[in-house]
């Protein structure tokens, strides 16, 4: 039951896009990036790339969407000249590699930056940045997994409020299906995608925030 957030085809656009918003709001607008980061993240933006939204990931680039995060959170956008640079900074390989990891996990970026700050990630660029993407990957999940201690679903039932046995009655499945999924005992990314769309429905989240790492 492995969900990217949306279709691969626009996974490269959204990975330069990223690269090139955050690169232009730090080099060229002169912002701090974690201040700036912070904007992404309530802003409209982010919750468009999070689910792939064509306009975003494609139909914009990045100097568009750093004006854009400034515009929706209500900050003055200055005029300023849009440079996309052929040699990429640190701060475009931070964005492009956030990027795929939302897309290729299909968690939000509020969720990653809990468990692993924007400037972490920038600090990872010397080691990283020559790498395959997939071993970025597997690092973030390390670092997902030691920050998320419980299971998503566990997490989420009692964000909802809810028993395992309340659970159980509001997405009729079994109490001991809830059990073993919390517990680890089974593997949730593997169930029937019946039974995931139950769950989200009875939770009120998507399929995606029920995967885990």
């Amino acid at each position: 039951m492995e969900i990217n957030a949306y279709s691969r085809d626009y996974v490269e656009n959204a990975q330069k896009n990223l690269g090139h918003m955050l690169d232009y709001a730090v080099n060229s607008l002169s912002l701090n990036l974690n201040k700036f980061y912070e904007m992404f993240l309530v802003s409209m933006v982010s919750e468009q790339f999070e689910i792939g939204n064509p306009a975003y990931v494609v139909g914009k680039n990045g100097c568009e969407l750093a004006k854009e995060v400034l515009r929706d959170v209500g900050k003055t956008v200055a005029h300023k000249e849009e440079e996309m640079y052929l040699d990429k900074s640190p701060e475009y390989w931070t964005g492009w590699a956030l990027a795929f990891y939302q897309w290729y996990r299909g968690v939000r970026f509020s969720r990653i930056q809990e468990a692993v700050p924007v400037e972490v990630v920038l600090g990872m660029y010397m080691t990283m940045h020559e790498a395959d993407i997939m071993k970025f990957v597997t690092v973030l999940n390390e670092k997902m997994k030691s920050h998320y201690k419980e299971t998503n679903l566990k997490r989420l039932r009692k964000n909802a409020g809810y028993s395992q046995r309340q659970l159980a009655e509001e997405a009729g499945i079994s109490v001991r299906q809830i059990q073993l999924f919390e517990q680890q005992k089974r593997d949730i990314n593997k169930t029937q995608l019946e039974t995931a769309v139950r769950l989200s429905k009875a939770l009120g989240c998507r399929i995606e925030d029920l995967v885990e790492l």
